[in-house]
């Protein structure tokens, strides 16, 4: 069977929250409960890693502004990291060549992380932190339960995670207005306060 869409399920995955992807398809390698794991996933070392960055992650991601710096951070880690795991799925598999698998998962992965980036710019126009909670939440549940899931039926979860992809661009389309009318005034208030502070400064 080919592992194109646990390629593809993975590579979203990643885009949202690379740890976890590593953590849980390491647990399912290790565990027996997968033989599409490569061992290399498996690793004690590299759950551990995996672990500690995805609770690192946990915290930063539900903190308003940090966590667009953390996506920023992020914005090369995660589709490398989806290229990587979709390489090292194919090779396991040997049902997909490892160069078309890394290019699915990264470029899968870096459309995923422009959703998320975007969409968490947009939830941090608004005032209240309890946005940024709420969502950081279910982004960590839906690439839980889809990664799960697609340990078991693959093709289904791939149909799933490319609807989620789909309806994300979307939403970020209309969502770059108000990111940009946001960033205006954010440099508004930057550029005022700065020339508020010049002309309080004493003369000479």
């Amino acid at each position: 069977m080919s592992v194109l869409p646990l390629v593809f399920t993975s590579g979203w995955a990643s885009g949202i929250n690379a740890y976890a992807v590593v953590l849980l398809l390491g647990v399912f390698g290790a565990t027996g409960l997968s033989d599409e794991v490569p061992e290399s996933l498996q690793r004690p070392e590299v759950l551990v890693v995996a672990g500690v960055l995805f609770l690192c992650e946990a915290v930063a991601d539900k903190i308003p502004y940090v966590d667009s710096v953390w996506d920023t951070v992020h914005t090369v880690i995660r589709p490398v990291s989806g290229a990587v795991v979709g390489a090292l799925l194919a090779g396991q598999s040997g049902s997909l060549p490892d160069l078309a698998a890394g290019a699915i998962g990264g470029s899968t992965a870096l459309a995923s992380h422009a959703v998320k980036a975007g969409t968490r710019m947009a939830v941090n126009t608004s005032p209240e932190p309890f946005s940024n909670v709420i969502l950081s939440f279910a982004e960590d549940l839906g690439v839980g339960g889809i990664v799960t899931f697609a340990m078991f039926n693959p093709q289904a979860a791939a149909i799933i995670a490319g609807a989620l992809l789909l309806t994300g661009l979307i939403v970020l389309y209309f969502l770059v207005s108000r990111i940009r009318r946001f960033l205006r005034r954010r440099a508004q208030r930057r550029e005022e306060k700065r020339l508020a502070a010049r002309t309080g400064w004493p003369p000479g």
